[in-house]
């Protein structure tokens, strides 16, 4: 039997992960309308943009005008990422809610993506955190690469504890691991939380989960069973990874209205409206001229289908048999 939570706190990512690695620029006035879209549609948490080197991600690069233009409705919170102690210090004048630190597990990836060791990478997230501490912010560290890594297979759980340890030695106490790719596996990343809860019951874990393999959402109830509290996913499924083999094609995350879809009707508390969270899709949609990759904007819900059934009986077997 699954062990679920009452409640999961849905963070939508879309604004950072689903445009990082766009092919082409995103206006800013597109990104802010974006973030305000998603803030009517009630998510508790949206992840804003990246404090990177706009040098290394320059679809981001607009970070601080972006925070600075956002319309922020009290009781949200807004995050930031930071991959680094300087993108920290940057980031805490554009007054975020939450601070992001990001590192990987597979060192492979982490010198490809953030070009830095294993040691280096913690160092600058233990600066990222105090400076995060300093300045009053919530912070939480996110462990890439935490499962599964395209140039290095299948990540050893204790290679994830290790890390783990050492952040929590530091004061730690929230973490999310990502699914990076999505090409995990329940069973794996069951056990994986499982772990985590029991050895560090005192921390807060979330789960960044990507689709590329269609295991997303069995993913998903395979970290809640493990203890996970929050789930990240991204509008209409945009985005991904920046640093993976060429020619892999999308690694793109599982799309926020099925995360959605998926927990309302499993009767798990999320606090969200999924028609109010389509109106946002296909508004979102629309202003990045992308199809939303998401499976809800393609079947409908369960009322929709039997609302479709119902108009066919009243229309008579004639109408019905024209619309099969």
């Amino acid at each position: 039997m699954l062990h679920l939570p009452k409640s999961v706190s849905i963070v939508e990512v879309g604004p950072r992960d689903g445009l990082q690695s766009l092919p082409r620029k995103i206006d800013t006035e597109i990104k802010v309308a974006m973030v305000d879209h998603l803030t009517e549609a009630g998510f508790p948490v949206i992840e804003v943009t990246s404090f990177a080197h706009p040098r290394v991600v320059p679809n981001l690069a607009d970070a601080e005008d972006v925070m600075a233009r956002i319309q922020r409705r009290p009781g949200t919170v807004y995050r930031v990422l930071v991959p680094n102690a300087r993108g920290a210090e940057r980031a805490v004048a554009s007054r975020p809610d939450e601070i992001v630190g990001l590192t990987t597990v597979s060192a492979s990836y982490l010198q490809k993506n953030q070009s830095m060791t294993r040691d280096e990478a913690v160092a600058q997230a233990v600066q990222a955190f105090r400076i995060a501490e300093k300045n009053g912010c919530r912070f939480v560290m996110a462990l890439g690469m935490a499962l599964w890594c395209p140039y290095e297979g299948r990540i050893p759980e204790s290679k994830v504890m290790d890390l783990l340890q050492e952040f929590v030695d530091e004061g730690m106490e929230q973490f999310y691991l990502a699914g990076s790719i999505g090409m995990e596996d329940p069973a794996h990343v069951n056990t994986l939380f499982h772990m985590v809860r029991d050895r560090f019951p005192q921390v807060e874990i979330g789960f960044h989960v990507h689709n590329i393999s269609g295991m997303g959402t069995a993913n998903v109830l395979a970290a809640l069973d493990g203890g996970a509290t929050r789930i990240e996913g991204s509008i209409c499924g945009i985005g991904g990874g920046i640093a993976t083999p060429s020619g892999m094609g999308s690694s793109g995350n599982l799309a926020s209205e099925d995360i959605v879809h998926m927990l309302n009707e499993m009767g798990i508390d999320t606090g969200m409206d999924l028609p109010g969270v389509l109106v946002a899709a296909r508004k979102i949609a629309a202003l990045l001229k992308v199809e939303s990759q998401s499976y809800i904007s393609r079947s409908g819900t369960r009322a929709d289908i039997t609302e479709l059934e119902g108009a066919s009986q009243v229309a008579g077997p004639e109408t019905k048999e024209q619309t099969t």
